[in-house]
């Protein structure tokens, strides 16, 4: 059978679940929902069949679940709780924090990160991915020569971030320098175990970290990355928003080819 022929693989996609109509709601809340359903359609552009995870009072179920996804994509949203981290959970920046949604999206990127499936996180995806492996955030960017948030009115802000040589971003985008659609006010401090920075901003701000192969592990790492941009905006380049999930979807298949053949 070719690798056409085959099934399309399950990506799996931890549903937001703040509710942007909720009295007091942050403006940012609604947006985020909004672009999800974009990250679910580059998924499915990219060749894959989205899996909407949904959290689950039973651990058990969402682990089979999880276990019929072949990779997963965390996307972005509000802040993370400060208290996993060790940071003030009173910082007046802060918004839309939400523990029901640090725990499901804490649950996918765990599984992956256990089960070795290839893994994308986008923003607060990345951040979170981070401060599993042990890292932290500035709670509140400073003002810096880099617009990392949108102005009043506008829906991204764009600047560039530069890729290093040895990256597997550098060898999804062929270019050691691209701009990005960017919509933050945190973003990685310091650095989590076996993760290291791939991108930065011109200001220094850290925009993407990746797994790293560990000689002394007894299997190797999946692929795993997180952008602190956003893949799935329109801007600056509509030609910029499906690499990154195809490139997930050839670890996918890679994956599914090394496997041992019943």
């Amino acid at each position: 059978m070719s690798l056409t022929e085959h099934p399309a693989p399950l990506i799996g996609i931890p549903v937001r679940l703040s509710d942007a109509g909720a009295p007091g709601a942050d403006h940012r809340i609604g947006e985020a929902n909004r672009i999800f359903d974009d990250v679910v359609a580059l998924v499915r552009a990219a060749g894959a069949e989205p899996v909407l995870v949904r959290p689950h009072s039973d651990e058990n179920a969402l682990d089979a679940q999880l276990a019929h996804c072949r990779g997963f994509v965390v996307p972005g949203g509000g802040d993370v709780d400060p208290a996993l981290y060790g940071a003030d959970p009173a910082h007046p920046a802060l918004y839309d924090v939400n523990p029901a949604q640090d725990r499901l999206d804490a649950a996918v990127i765990r599984y992956a990160l256990e089960h070795r499936r290839p893994l994308l996180g986008i923003c607060r995806g990345m951040q979170l991915l981070n401060i599993i492996r042990g890292g932290t955030l500035h709670l509140d960017l400073p003002e810096t020569s880099v617009a990392h948030d949108a102005a009043p009115g506008d829906e991204w802000a764009v600047h560039e971030v530069a890729l290093s040589a040895d990256s597997a971003l550098a060898e999804v985008f062929r270019r050691d320098r691209m701009p990005v659609a960017s919509g933050h006010h945190q973003a990685v401090d310091r650095v989590g175990d076996g993760l290291r920075v791939s991108a930065r901003a011109e200001d220094g701000c850290v925009e993407a970290v990746e797994a790293f192969a560990d000689p002394q592990a007894p299997a190797p790492t999946a692929w795993t990355v997180g952008v602190q941009w956003h893949p799935e905006a329109f801007v600056p380049d509509p030609e910029l928003r499906l690499p990154l999930f195809r490139a997930l979807l050839t670890q996918v298949h890679a994956q599914r080819r090394a496997e041992p053949q019943s």
